[in-house]
């Protein structure tokens, strides 16, 4: 092999762009990999029903969503008539009340129950919230947990009722 003439580059000794840093984060982590597909999912868009239009600042993915600001969070509850109730107001698949003085969490998360997040329609906090702290428990676990409850219910009832059938006196 003949060394490179000084008018050839020499690609031998060029360094490649490093990756950015998501990318090099995400190889070493698989919790990140999994959080930054989460965070990219798309998002489909939400019509107003007067006019057909979609808000300007709609989330196009779930990464906006938790970057959407109080005005923004505002601004689309109006345009979707959940901030000030019309007669249009219950006409959307899942209609939100949106009264004066919420946080910007609870803003949240009704926006995103509005438009059809899953886990928004747990409360915020657990004090002072009327749901019972079981009833809260069981909002807050993942599909494996609850499928993994009901397979070891259905274990538990099948070996009591041939325990019952084992010790019966005839």
């Amino acid at each position: 092999m003949e060394p490179p003439s000084p008018h050839q580059p020499n690609f031998s000794s060029l360094s490649l762009p490093s990756p950015p840093f998501s990318r090099r984060r995400a190889a070493l982590s698989p919790e990140f990999r999994a959080k930054l597909s989460q965070m990219s999912l798309k998002l489909a868009p939400l019509v107003q029903l007067t006019s057909g239009q979609v808000h300007p600042a709609f989330p196009q993915s779930l990464l906006n969503f938790w970057l959407l600001t109080e005005a923004q969070l505002d601004s689309l509850a109006h345009f979707y008539h959940q901030r000030t109730p019309c007669e249009w107001t219950a006409h959307y698949p899942c209609p939100v009340s949106w009264s004066p003085g919420l946080t910007v969490e609870e803003k949240r998360r009704k926006l995103g129950r509005f438009i059809g997040l899953r886990g928004c329609e747990t409360p915020t906090g657990r004090r002072g919230s009327p749901v019972s702290e079981e009833v809260w428990l069981s909002m807050n676990r993942t599909e494996e947990e609850i499928e993994r409850d009901a397979r070891r219910r259905r274990m538990r009832e099948q070996e009591e009722e041939e325990g019952g059938r084992k010790h019966r006196y005839y």
